[in-house]
């Protein structure tokens, strides 16, 4: 099944649904892509048979981050509404399923806040990712300043913003701000590998257990573990949970349905 919308298409495939960013020539964000974004996560978030998410963007690009001529707008109540990008990424995190970014050329920015919020970032060699908003007087002021640092810690985090350094594939995997790095011809059968992987897994569980990282993170350790705890009374109710020991015993090869 595939559904089209305007900057965005939607394809799911077995148990993974895959998001491509299409805005011609750059992928740059405006309000209507946050809209179109903002449907699509809810969408994908409740759709039950979808097991695991890709995003990505059409060719060669990625996401270059915010229209410029989004931000020329200083009202404060519209940059309200230009920071719904905040949301698409959140609910990207709280999406009970693996997400992983298939990174196929620059991400800058907004486009890179993007990156950050997925599980899993798989970059093709070549690409680019930063934050140069501060050479137009901005910051990375929709997640950038909070994620960033909790990747590559607060000190290169404020360089890199600072400084608004393009990092190739390679630096950004030394630093750990991507996972791993393709060859640009591998990189979206590669990210449908990985993430048929995850969705055959126990999804289930691994919502829980980003619910656990996600929000444990920063807390204090009794906090983290109050979080843990009650993820782990919902995770022994699941299905998943009884047929993974369930096979273990048999010695056979468990079969998830993500339930």
């Amino acid at each position: 099944m595939t559904a089209s919308l305007r900057h965005l298409s939607v394809a799911r495939t077995g148990g993974v649904a895959t998001v491509v960013l299409d805005r011609p020539p750059v992928n740059a964000v405006t309000l209507d892509v946050i809209d179109e974004f903002l449907g699509a996560v809810a969408e994908l978030g409740a759709d039950r048979a979808v097991r695991a998410v890709i995003i990505t963007g059409r060719d060669r690009r990625f996401c270059a981050g915010a229209d410029v001529a989004m931000l020329e707008d200083l009202a404060p109540e519209h940059h309200l509404r230009v920071r719904r990008w905040v949301d698409v990424q959140s609910g990207l995190e709280a999406m009970e399923k693996p997400v992983v970014a298939a990174i196929n050329g620059y991400a800058l920015g907004g486009g890179a806040e993007l990156a950050l919020a997925c599980d899993v970032r798989l970059m093709a060699r070549g690409g680019e990712i930063g934050f140069p908003e501060i050479r137009l007087g901005f910051f990375p002021g929709a997640g950038g300043t909070q994620r960033l640092a909790r990747v590559v810690g607060p000190a290169r985090a404020l360089r890199l913003m600072m400084e608004g350094r393009r990092l190739t594939a390679d630096e950004a995997h030394a630093l750990g701000l991507v996972d791993e790095v393709v060859p640009a011809d591998l990189l979206q059968q590669t990210a449908r590998d990985v993430a048929g992987r995850l969705a055959a897994g126990p999804t289930r569980a691994i919502g829980l257990l980003k619910r656990c990282v996600y929000q444990g993170h920063g807390r204090p350790l009794e906090e983290g573990l109050a979080v843990e705890g009650e993820a782990v009374m919902e995770l022994i109710r699941t299905t998943d949970a009884r047929e993974g020991l369930s096979a273990f015993l048999a010695k056979r090869p468990p079969r998830f349905t993500g339930t």
